[in-house]
């Protein structure tokens, strides 16, 4: 059984380590678009490539595949994720200690960004009740969605629940997908017009994976002299979002959204019972 397992680990570290060498040898690029530039860099063609070679994709067709890359090897890759953004916020923090000066000037503005937290289930709400959603809505689109609001929601209703569904669902989309989004998104929004402080602060979501993508294609397009600073105020901002984003989402959003739902639902069960009239 042992040996087993170790063979996992090892079809997992060989799979990772032939994804970084075909990265790192791509390396990165820009690619214009009139006068936008858009940035692609290592991260996000492995993220690409990783769901590729999952076995619900390509797995499906070619069966030696799917061999290397099995259900266990993706349970162990889950596992491994955690243990480096660990390494990753420890990267993160290094880079905000020779910047700490200008991270405590910019202080009121950090603070004044959590408050987009409760952005989220205004706009997101109503959306997920309109394409059907019912109690999923609640865990769907309550906050960002990264792994402490998943323990909040499965601690609070239960993983099997469907506020827990919610979560999940939204969790594993924005674990693919948001990644690759957040890469483009980063090198995009330098054309609005933005300070690239202002879009640094705006790179820390809470989620590790999200604000690498999105503040190391941010970094590509600024300024050489603004590269440092800039990937500072996005971890953080990250870092601020994860903490606060928790008791924001226990004491505010959370107990927001279930008041808001109600009335939703009342509008929406009002709305069919006329058109049944």
């Amino acid at each position: 059984m042992k040996n087993k397992i170790n063979l996992n680990f090892f079809k997992v570290f060989i799979v990772v380590l032939a994804i970084v060498l075909a990265t790192e040898f791509i390396g990165e690029t820009t690619v214009n678009i009139g006068k936008i530039k858009l940035a692609f860099f290592p991260m996000l063609y492995a993220v690409i490539i990783g769901l590729l070679i999952t076995p619900d994709l390509l797995g499906k067709k070619i069966k030696e595949l799917k061999k290397i890359v099995g259900e266990k090897e993706i349970d162990i890759a889950g596992e491994v994720v955690g243990i480096v953004l660990i390494m990753l916020g420890i990267k993160y923090g290094t880079s905000v200690g020779p910047n700490l000066e200008k991270i405590l000037g910019a202080g009121p503005a950090f603070l004044a960004q959590e408050l987009g937290h409760i952005i989220a289930p205004i706009i997101a709400l109503p959306i997920a009740i309109m394409m059907g959603m019912k109690r999923e809505a609640i865990g769907a689109a309550t906050s960002i969605s990264r792994e402490p609001s998943l323990g909040v929601i499965s601690e609070k209703y239960g993983i099997n629940s469907p506020e827990g569904n919610g979560i999940l669902g939204t969790y594993l989309v924005g674990t693919v997908l948001g990644t690759i989004y957040f890469g483009i998104l980063g090198s995009v929004s330098i054309y609005s017009g933005l300070h690239p402080y202002a879009l640094a602060m705006a790179c820390g979501v809470g989620s590790g994976s999200m604000t690498t993508a999105a503040v190391s294609s941010l970094a590509l397009v600024v300024p050489s002299e603004m590269k440092e600073t800039v990937v500072a105020y996005a971890a953080t901002s990250n870092m601020l979002s994860g903490i606060t984003g928790v008791n924001f989402l226990i004491f505010v959003t959370l107990p927001f959204s279930n008041w808001f739902y109600k009335k939703l639902i009342k509008i929406k069960l009002r709305g069919e019972s006329n058109e049944i009239k």
